[in-house]
């Protein structure tokens, strides 16, 4: 099927997954869930961040983590992805660039196997929660440094991963660059989840009258820690129409582009938006938008 003759619909499915310690058991696991979502009549399928691994400890990370032409789940996904003949967003693996830095990478995969896209996480989820959990992604990650679209068909896509969700600047320009669907794989935190994932994923829907696709991991890991799971779909006027629970599972849904053509024209924002200074305190006037007659 060539670009102009595509539907503008498509069916989607986001693999929630509780990945552990051991890669090969994963891939295992979502090979059985990226089968059971394209049964299903899934045309683009969404696995979470770090679908490969989920392991804290820096060490035992390492000796695991392999570098992307070595890597075996990525392998066995490209597989799925072109057995099952279906689009596989590969929401991220972490994987070895050097003997002591990893990337969190996310991948696009068509109906043939090959990667069609690859996208490095830009923004490191360093933080304190102040509940005992503390993560420092910059200590074992490369971030990222380029905002990645892809091509599906009609369909554009925005590729994030997880805490970039908290940087509307990333999807402003995604969407300024034609992205009609914004993706979010993730792995969520329990207490962040709860606090902020609907919120924040609708937000970055209604902001940019865009298809939302976060698919979540979720549960207690073998490492301990907590993820909130809930994979959504929200439409461009911010509606949650697929969620999932906690527990490790597809949920289906259909996107059409005329929705977004239709909440673009509704509310403008895209095209109403203008760049500005901001003034400094003290300064005489108000924001002074810049290419403004003065």
């Amino acid at each position: 099927m060539t670009s102009s003759d595509a539907p503008s619909t498509l069916p989607v499915g986001l693999v929630q997954m509780r990945s552990g310690r051991e890669p090969g058991d994963n891939l295992e696991a979502a090979r059985a869930l990226v089968r059971e979502a394209a049964q299903s009549g899934a045309r683009y399928v969404q696995t979470p961040e770090t679908t490969n691994i989920m392991e804290l400890d820096r060490a035992v990370l390492f000796e695991k983590l392999a570098a992307e032409e070595d890597d075996t789940t990525l392998a066995g996904l490209r597989a799925a992805a072109k057995e099952e003949k279906i689009h596989l967003h590969i929401g991220s693996l972490a994987l070895k660039v050097t003997e002591n830095r990893a990337v969190n990478r996310a991948f696009l995969i068509n109906p043939d196997g090959e990667i069609t896209a690859r996208y490095d996480k830009i923004h490191m989820f360093d933080v304190n929660l102040g509940n005992g959990e503390s993560y420092h992604e910059s200590n074992a990650y490369r971030a990222g440094e380029r905002a990645v679209l892809a091509d599906l068909d009609k369909i554009r896509l925005g590729l994030t991963i997880c805490y970039d969700l908290r940087f509307p600047a990333l999807y402003r320009a995604l969407a300024e660059a034609g992205a009609q669907v914004l993706t979010v794989p993730a792995a969520f935190t329990r207490p962040t989840g709860e606090a902020h994932w609907h919120v924040l994923l609708r937000a970055r829907a209604i902001e940019n009258g865009a298809y939302v696709l976060a698919a979540a991991q979720g549960g207690r890991h073998e490492n301990g820690r907590d993820t909130y799971g809930h994979s959504l779909v929200v439409d461009p006027w911010g509606r949650v129409i697929a969620e999932g629970g906690v527990d490790p599972g597809v949920v289906l849904a259909e996107i059409d582009l005329a929705e977004v053509a239709a909440a673009r024209a509704r509310i403008p924002s895209l095209t109403n938006g203008r760049r500005f200074e901001v003034a400094e305190p003290g300064q005489v006037g108000h924001l002074h938008v810049v290419g403004a007659s003065s």
